[in-house]
């Protein structure tokens, strides 16, 4: 949520923004609703200090105090008090609707067509044969099954078998062994949480809910990434500023509807209903961001790195930028079937724009101010794909990157017979 201040002194800037961002707001009737909010503040304050000095005048004279005038100021109060709070949910409902603004350094751009690749590291492998996909090798290596899958839970979802699945504890392993060293906290999130706190993370605007498994019953959803519940971890509390900034390296299992990439990437585990992923999260000081989502990022080039797969950053334009992300970089990761880059791993800033929706705040010199929230991928089930496909060999098998081998065991994953 934005600061209504910063609506109030910024209104042209606050819709251009969200225009930029490809989200419509009627700024003049937010002003009008916040404008009415304020006058109906001030009238329940009159009242209310009407009543407070009628109250002292009773305590000194309990036997004459005008009956007609307390009676009326009651029942002002409790109409005026009515009306505040019915437009009062009306301006935070209209505040919901409102995303976060993008950075200034962030570009503006319709869609992911207009992203910028800020730099590439590694040259991709020329192969001396023709390089297969991952589902084809992770078939042939009998390591990924979604035939079966398909016949249990339906199109988009996978079983990882043998050297699959070490693979995927193996990288668990490798982000947490890094990020427990630089001190981040481990912690294993639950994977479902109130709706009511959803909405306050900003996923389920602007058509976000659509992709989320909702149990309507229990009044629950199920996360899409790890950091949808460690980022309420704090909610409704105020830390010290000697606590921050607080780091925390998670791992769950996620769970997507992919409601809006019907047809696309049907084939193999890239975009599923269910992955795991190890996730960071980290609350800075107000204004401290920037520094942390460099951070952030250098640790995601620093796995990445180490799994020696060639990669390029690129930077979100307006238009690509989630509705809680003020700035949001993605690692991705070269592919030899299909010759281009795709997204391996991603971290964004929120700046204080969860934090005052979830309430998370901090007191620095006797002074509360909100909390900035930062996310950002360690590893999720996709780097497996790009592995497979990048250490291929030509009989089929799959050489193990070396900062890998420690933890499976094995120089290289052949088929077992």
């Amino acid at each position: 949520m934005l600061d209504i201040k910063t609506i109030r002194e910024n209104p042209k800037k606050v819709e251009e923004a969200a225009k930029n961002k490809g989200i419509e707001i009627d700024i003049n009737h937010l002003l009008q609703i916040d404008s009415k909010h304020k006058e109906l503040q001030q009238k329940a304050q009159g009242l209310r200090e009407e009543r407070n000095a009628l109250n002292e005048q009773i305590k000194k004279n309990p036997n004459q105090w005008d009956k007609e005038a307390a009676q009326s100021i009651k029942q002002n109060l409790e109409k005026i008090e009515k009306s505040l709070n019915s437009v009062g949910d009306e301006l935070k409902e209209i505040l919901l609707r409102i995303p976060n603004l993008p950075k200034p350094d962030v570009k503006v751009g319709k869609d992911e067509s207009e992203n910028e690749v800020l730099r590439k590291v590694g040259s991709p492998k020329k192969f001396g044969f023709t390089p297969k996909d991952h589902l084809t090798i992770g078939e042939g290596l009998d390591i990924i099954d979604v035939k079966r899958a398909a016949k249990v839970s339906g199109t988009r979802f996978y079983y990882l078998k043998n050297d699959g699945v070490f693979l995927e504890f193996a990288l668990r392993q490798l982000a947490f062994e890094l990020l427990v060293k630089e001190g981040f906290t481990p912690i294993l999130p639950p994977v479902l949480i109130k709706e009511e706190v959803m909405k306050c993370l900003g996923y389920m605007e602007n058509g976000g809910d659509e992709d989320m498994f909702i149990l309507d019953k229990e009044k629950l959803v199920l996360v899409g990434t790890s950091e949808q519940s460690i980022v309420p971890f704090f909610k409704d509390e105020i830390l010290d500023e000697k606590e921050l900034p607080k780091r925390f390296v998670g791992f769950s299992s996620c769970f997507r509807r992919e409601a809006g990439s019907y047809g696309k990437d049907t084939r193999g585990i890239f975009r599923v209903h269910q992955f795991d992923k190890a996730e960071v999260v980290s609350f800075v000081k107000m204004g401290e961001d920037d520094k942390e989502h460099e951070y952030l990022l250098s640790l995601e080039e620093k796995l990445l790195g180490q799994l020696n797969i060639p990669y390029q950053v690129v930077k979100m334009c307006s238009g690509d930028l989630g509705f809680p992300a003020a700035r949001k970089y993605d690692l991705e990761g070269w592919f030899p079937s299909e010759k281009r880059y795709r997204e391996l791993t991603s971290t964004s800033t929120t700046t204080d724009f969860q934090a005052r929706r979830l309430n998370i705040k901090y007191r620095e010199k006797g002074e509360t101010k909100f909390v900035n929230i930062l996310n950002g991928t360690a590893f999720s089930t996709r780097p497996i794909a790009a592995i497979l496909e990048n250490y291929q060999l030509e009989d089929g098998s799959v050489l193990v990157p070396e900062v890998l081998r420690k933890y499976i065991g094995k120089d290289k994953i052949v088929k077992k017979k």
